[in-house]
């Protein structure tokens, strides 16, 4: 899988360069144990103490087992233990297999050189994006917008008919969790299937809601691997205020700010020409992620955790705005891309002119009016201070007058913090510190310095000269929302079509090189894209061309003929049945039963399962174990946010079950339904009815209705409908859109 491959060279091979190819490569000047861990095939063959990895099974692997120093006789790298997260990551590696690249895979970085011109003209998202037209096709009738052209001309050459339309209470479900993340009522439902209200009205007030940047911004809090702080060894801090970018994004996403300047927010903030205050806190993309401390503070440690941080920097930067992989060239021009190790250490350096530090969130008169004030109280307390000090050393007795003197200064301070102005609000953000360049790491490691590279953009996308202002954030994010690129806006259509459909055109999201999939519908992409940057980069507009395309419309069924030609439906021939993400199952649960707090914004709240606000608001630690609700939110597939996350892993394991059958959260839901129902139905027959049109916008069948007349019949005690509830609350159904 891309992913896997792409976690060990991210991951894994970094860590094999910096501190085991000294003694165990090709490039040994003695190897030791005869063990080569450059090299796939000898890796797994091992060296004098056996086979050193056994794919699937870190436990019973040497070089894990080494590396935990658990074993006297066994521990690697001799010098020191390696930090907790990066075992972890071993461990992670070899229990999935320990994915690493074959030879005869495809390989682009020779000895050579890496021909960018060769690669800008062969690879297809290097390719410069032009406005396709959109192909013609036998149904005319079927289209309603140019997206379905190109789905229908795929599905037409295939032999394949798309699925009929969905029926209006289905569509009306998937608009209201895919737009805000929440069911419609019954109501809202009834107006729709009447057709007193038009889908493109249904649109329009889902994009007008407040919810729906919260629902939104969540996906993008996943690419930004959002967190408050809290990781493992090395990167414990908290983040009090990374909340300021979540609302930051809330806000952005709400007021359709264009992508293009979001995404200059997000890199460069307040270097942004015209930015408005809450731009301070779009470096918070970067801030909310780790920063790595050195264990022990000397130069090893130090060079390694701030090698670390700078490679997260790269990371999430590249995956998350360019699909690309650069942080693989971290140690060697990379392995399957047109990205050099030079490329890596000229993004690093800009990253590398930077530190975190909390940008305040109002006009700059206000803070020098706060410093100030303060200012006045500190000199103060030293004037208090120094006459207390000059006292003590004197070892007398403090005289009238100096005790006058001292009552004095004390009500000064006391007058001057009852009228002083409260503490401005602030964000954790990138601040620049510098403009200079990045030296090549030797393997890896920052304190041996190779070539000196400027700071630059990827030399296979730009031609521009290096970055000479301050530490290049501005020019970085220019560079990136450029119109020559061809990769911003293919990545970002690309996220959002996924996001809307389950499955992506690119299925590597992340991964638009070459060991990523290549897109289902080409052409479709890079109309997306260009239509993309015509309509100023509105999100809510490609929203729009997207739901009101026959193919979003198009309803989930199963059609057996089609499933024989595309069984994983990628050519689009019907809308892809999903479950929620557990943040929308947990909202929708409260709204189910009338106890959803929808207030916007603020700070987060640890006990989020004894909340009743939106799941957006939790507190998430990086590690997923540090807050009482993170195993919650892990245990249905929320990831762990210690890098970028392009897409949710669906799951079912056994504990998913027990935690609806028995959590005191779920219990807590059904009774709470169980009350409402009550409350707003009179009959066990109407209150089943209104149950199913509130969690499924639909009415029971006639089997549904008696099988559920016929428990409650044997106990109609509220234990009786708290079981029952608790039964539809858990149920598929429930947690799916169609």
């Amino acid at each position: 899988m891309p992913e896997q491959l792409e976690f060990f060279e991210n991951k894994i091979r970094p860590i094999l360069a910096e501190h085991c190819y000294k003694c165990h490569s090709t490039r040994s000047k003695k190897l030791k144990g005869g063990l080569y861990l450059d090299n796939r095939e000898q890796a797994f063959k091992g060296g004098e103490s056996g086979p050193s990895i056994a794919p699937g099974q870190a436990d019973s692997s040497l070089l894990y087992r080494a590396i935990l120093y658990k074993e006297e006789s066994l521990e690697m790298p001799p010098t020191r233990k390696l930090p907790d997260a990066v075992i972890a990551d071993f461990k992670k590696w070899i229990d999935m297999g320990a994915p690493w690249p074959i030879s005869n895979e495809p390989q682009i970085a020779e000895k050579q050189g890496i021909n960018f011109e060769k690669q800008r003209k062969e690879h297809w998202s290097l390719k410069p994006i032009n406005k396709p037209t959109p192909p013609d096709i036998a149904d005319s009738a079927w289209p309603r917008n140019p997206v379905d052209h190109f789905v229908l001309a795929r599905l037409e050459k295939a032999g394949i008919t798309p699925a009929p339309e969905a029926n209006r209470r289905v569509l009306i479900r998937r608009a209201y969790f895919d737009l805000i993340g929440l069911p419609p009522t019954p109501e809202v439902v009834a107006a729709f299937v009447a057709e007193d209200t038009s889908w493109d009205q249904i649109i329009e007030e889902l994009l007008a809601s407040p919810q729906y940047g919260e629902r939104w911004a969540r996906h993008w809090m996943d690419i930004a691997r959002y967190s408050d702080g809290l990781g493992g060894f090395l990167d414990n801090r908290a983040l009090p205020n990374a909340w300021q970018y979540r609302d930051f994004v809330v806000n952005a996403l709400n007021d359709d700010v264009p992508f293009d300047q979001f995404i200059r927010w997000q890199i460069a903030g307040e270097l942004t020409p015209n930015a408005p205050l809450s731009a301070r806190a779009g470096t918070g993309f970067f801030a909310v992620g780790p920063t790595y401390n050195g264990d022990g503070g000397d130069a090893e440690a130090t060079a390694a955790a701030r090698a670390e941080t700078l490679s997260d920097r790269v990371d999430t930067f590249s995956r998350a705005f360019l699909g690309l992989t650069v942080a693989c060239a971290r140690c060697h021009d990379h392995k399957f891309d047109p990205i050099s190790i030079k490329d890596y250490y000229a993004i690093a350096g800009i990253f590398n002119n930077t530190s975190i530090a909390d940008k305040p969130l109002v006009p700059d008169e206000i803070v020098k009016a706060y410093d100030n004030h303060q200012n006045k109280i500190k000199n103060v307390d030293n004037q208090i201070k120094k006459l207390n000090e000059k006292v003590k050393k004197e070892k007398r007795e403090i005289s009238n007058q100096e005790k006058k003197q001292l009552d004095e200064w004390k009500q000064e301070r006391d007058a001057l913090r009852k009228i002083a102005p409260p503490k401005y609000a602030t964000a954790h953000g990138l601040h620049e510190k510098g403009n200079d360049n990045m030296h090549v790491a030797i393997r890896g490691d920052l304190r041996k310095k190779g070539e000196e590279v400027p700071r630059r953009f990827l030399q296979v996308i730009s031609r521009e000269k290096s970055f000479s202002k301050e530490s290049g954030l501005l020019q970085l994010a220019e560079a990136v929302v450029a119109r020559d690129n061809p990769l911003t806006t293919r990545v970002l259509v690309n996220r959002i079509w996924q996001w809307h459909f389950g499955r992506a055109i690119v299925r590597t999201p992340s991964n638009f090189g070459v060991i990523g999939e290549k897109p289902t519908h080409p052409l479709l992409l890079d109309w997306l894209a260009t239509n993309f940057t015509d309509n100023e980069w509105s999100i809510k507009d490609l929203h729009r061309l997207i739901m009101k395309s026959a193919t979003y419309r198009m309803s989930s069924r199963h059609i057996s003929d089609n499933f024989d030609r595309d069984g994983e439906n990628r050519l689009i021939w019907r809308m892809n049945p999903r479950r929620v993400e557990v943040e929308s199952w947990r909202d929708s649960m409260l709204a189910a039963t009338g106890e959803l707090d929808l207030k916007l914004g603020g700070t987060p709240t640890n006990e989020i399962l004894n909340s009743a606000r939106r799941s957006i608001y939790a507190t998430i630690s990086r590690n997923g174990d540090r807050i009482s609700s993170d195993p919650f939110f892990r245990l249905f597939g929320f990831p762990a946010p210690r890098s970028t996350a392009p897409k949710r892993i669906i799951s079912t394991v056994p504990q998913q079950y027990l935690f609806i059958m028995n959590s005191p959260f779920f219990q807590k839901r059904a009774d709470a339904l169980a009350k409402r129902l009550t409350r707003e139905s009179e009959t066990n027959k109407s209150r089943i009815e209104h149950a199913y049109q509130i969690l499924f916008n639909r009415q029971p069948s006639t089997n549904e209705r008696d099988t559920g007349l016929t428990f409650l019949a044997q106990s109609n005690s509220r234990s009786a409908w708290n079981q029952y509830t608790q039964a539809l609350l858990g149920s598929e159904e429930f947690r799916y859109i169609e």
